[in-house]
């Protein structure tokens, strides 16, 4: 396709504050610019009937837990300017209602999520890649931070998951794609001023290759 969108991957370890900057980022373009698309809701829809301890015990920081196949097939419809509905992945909370998303096709594409690098079929697509990096300490107090309040497990799950999950599946499946990305950000404070510079940077090199006008 030689109209193809321009393909973004923003990709970044659990912690590394990818939401935070994503927010960011999106403010330099207006809605009809520019389409988010997140690895999240391809989850494959097996918690809802666990017990706690299964949902400790259970490895959701794999791979193989993303519908890649689906993911493939709603990434290629939007290159093809098709709009792509799904419904919202709730990370297994019975208390958050899940929405359907409507994920309109648009000029540039973002693709954001853990593993969106390690795909092979998907890798090839992108145009730019970004690494969102953050120190593991303050990685970890933000996934503590997020994960008693919106998804309520326990510290103890938390800190299980952390061990024995999220940084052996970091190791293996995202830092090696790390220097082959064209930016690495180190999003370990959380000061948005020093975020808004590196998106203002990174957009206006994007509306240069597009030749986009602000």
């Amino acid at each position: 396709m030689t109209d193809k969108p321009y393909i973004v991957g923003v990709a970044g370890g659990s912690g590394s504050g990818k939401t935070f900057f994503l927010n960011c980022f999106l403010n330099h373009f207006s809605s009809d610019e520019v389409c988010l698309i997140s690895q999240d809701d391809y989850y494959f829809r097996v918690g809802g009937n666990m017990t706690a301890e299964e949902n400790k015990l259970y490895n959701f920081d794999l791979p193989s837990c993303i519908d890649v196949e689906k993911f493939e097939q709603d990434i290629y419809k939007l290159m093809h300017y098709e709009t792509v509905y799904m419904e919202e992945y709730t990370f297994n909370n019975s208390n958050w209602k899940p929405k359907i998303l409507e994920n309109k096709p648009a000029p540039i594409l973002i693709i954001e999520g853990l593993f969106i690098y390690h795909y092979e079929n998907i890798t090839p697509l992108f145009d730019y890649k970004i690494f969102i990096d953050a120190q593991t300490e303050i990685a970890l107090e933000r996934r503590l931070s997020r994960d008693l309040i919106e998804r309520g497990y326990s510290e103890e799950d938390i800190l299980y998951k952390w061990h024995n999950h999220v940084m052996p599946s970091y190791e293996q499946y995202l830092l090696p794609h790390r220097p082959l990305c064209d930016i690495v950000i180190d999003n370990s404070v959380n000061e948005i001023s020093n975020i808004l510079k590196v998106t203002d940077a990174i957009s206006s090199d994007i509306r240069a290759r597009l030749k986009v006008d602000k």
